[in-house]
């Protein structure tokens, strides 16, 4: 039977992206195989981003390519390994917004340093987030849900963690809307849409690809997504921009980073291969079957975002009160 499950449609579709990944000049790569390194346990969404680069990059870059999960400390472990290893090209960090961005503003000891620590090579992809309730809650959309909240003395927002980007979405969330929220933690994905189910928490900024099937059953209501545009999988939300609320867009953003100390030729050579796959229409197709959207950013450009972007967070986890992760 064929799976109708986005996720798993895209892991057994990865092969078909074989054929279609061009090669590129092998001048500076590695003559081993690169073993790219996710902070993310097997099956999670980064991790099928992930594996379908690497199934991708196989037939790009000649050596091979590995992937190997280090997940744990919020990604930590894996981002200290490639900050430690030999610039040589080989080892690469399948990196996020929280360890390359956030986390200098969200832990008071990083056994890293995003900005001195790793040479940008390409943005690999990008999720949104959707705002969603319980089915129950006896709210239509994103005004009313705030008109209700200020009845209630307290709501209560589930979080995938302190200092993950949806427990700053629903801080910010808060604040402008003048609700009186505490936010709760989950460090399980399934304790966590067991809450939100079940009624525990009235609130939840959980990624597109999490949520959409549970908004497409009927069980949760989606009132508000975080991106530039309206979500393929769920094409009836409205962005946050769309209802007035320009400030509460943000996203997750994924991307290679190598040791800081790697040469520029072989960063080139790595960057021209990445965004060699990534433009290819099956790969394409296939992220945006599991909720990503396809990047496609060069290392100049990658490093630029970064930076940016970890500016904006600095200020973010400040205006919130956030107390740094000991």
């Amino acid at each position: 039977m064929r799976s109708s499950h986005p996720v798993r449609r895209a892991l057994l579709a990865g092969a078909a992206l074989l054929p279609f990944a061009p090669r590129m000049a092998r001048a500076a790569l590695p003559d081993r195989p690169i073993r790219l390194v996710l902070g993310f346990p097997p099956g999670s969404g980064p991790d099928v981003v992930g594996r379908l680069l690497a199934e991708a990059l196989r037939e790009t870059w000649p050596a091979g390519v590995v992937v190997d999960n280090k997940p744990g400390a919020a990604g930590a472990i894996a981002a200290q390994e490639v900050a430690r290893a030999a610039p040589d090209g080989t080892t690469l960090l399948f990196g996020e917004v929280g360890q390359l961005a956030m986390a200098p503003s969200t832990y008071a000891r990083l056994p890293y340093d995003p900005a001195r620590d790793f040479a940008a090579v390409a943005e690999v992809a990008a999720i949104d987030f959707a705002f969603v309730v319980p089915a129950s809650l006896p709210v239509a959309d994103l005004d009313s849900y705030v008109t209700w909240g200020k009845t209630r003395p307290q709501v209560f927002m589930g979080t995938f963690g302190a200092g993950t980007p949806g427990h700053f979405g629903a801080a910010m969330l808060a604040a402008e809307a003048g609700l009186r929220a505490e936010a709760v933690h989950f460090r399980a994905t399934g304790d966590a849409m067991t809450a939100i189910l079940g009624g525990d928490v009235q609130g939840m900024f959980g990624t597109i690809a999490l949520v959409a099937p549970q908004v497409q059953a009927g069980r949760l209501k989606a009132l508000a997504v975080t991106g530039p545009a309206r979500a393929p999988l769920l094409p009836q939300v409205p962005t946050m921009a769309e209802l007035g609320r320009p400030a509460l867009g943000f996203h997750a953003w994924f991307g290679l980073v190598a040791p800081a100390a790697t040469p520029a030729a072989v960063l080139a050579s790595l960057e021209e291969g990445v965004l060699r796959v990534l433009a290819a229409p099956p790969l394409r197709a296939r992220l945006a079957e599991t909720g990503f959207r396809p990047a496609g950013n060069g290392r100049v450009d990658f490093a630029r975002m970064m930076q940016a972007e970890t500016t904006r967070w600095a200020e973010v986890v400040r205006a919130t009160g956030f107390r740094a992760i000991e």
